[in-house]
């Protein structure tokens, strides 16, 4: 699958916070908790930081949203729930990072995975992540483990 990576427009939010996703992965449903919600949805927070993702006919098949700390580039994404599970996260990950290099030419990248979610870490350690700590944050009204993973850019 081919990605063609684009500023995302107010119907691309409104998709994207429409997304559910199954099981113990409804814990990443974009529009589940109210920040989160609020700031795809309200174009001002959204800035530069949410990025559309169409691949052909599929349509909008992702996102991503980027946040900058000094050299360190943040990154967290979403593949269409249908699309989970089909062997797509590596070449959806490789995507974000090319795009993010020459957009935004970090010195590194940064994930936060859910501790629980085996697939992300694999798909993660897959592209080059390393492990790093584990923080507990506050996430969709309850506390949740995270493993911070980073690779240089």
């Amino acid at each position: 699958m081919e990605f063609r990576i684009r500023a995302m427009a107010d119907a691309d939010a409104e998709l994207v916070a429409a997304w559910r996703y199954p099981d113990e992965h409804a814990f990443h449903d974009p529009g589940a908790d109210a920040d989160g919600r609020a700031a795809l949805l309200d174009p001002d927070a959204r800035g530069d930081a949410f990025w559309a993702v169409d691949s052909g006919s599929a349509g909008l098949v992702g996102y991503y949203s980027f946040a900058r700390d000094h050299g360190d580039l943040e990154i967290n994404l979403g593949l269409r729930p249908d699309l989970t599970g089909h062997g797509l996260g590596a070449a959806f990950l490789a995507a974000g990072l090319d795009f993010a290099r020459d957009h935004f030419a970090p010195t590194r990248f940064v994930v936060w995975v859910a501790t629980f979610d085996a697939r992300a870490i694999t798909v993660s350690e897959r592209a080059g992540f390393r492990h790093g700590r584990v923080r507990t944050r506050a996430a969709r009204g309850t506390e949740w483990e995270f493993l911070e993973m980073t690779r240089p850019a």
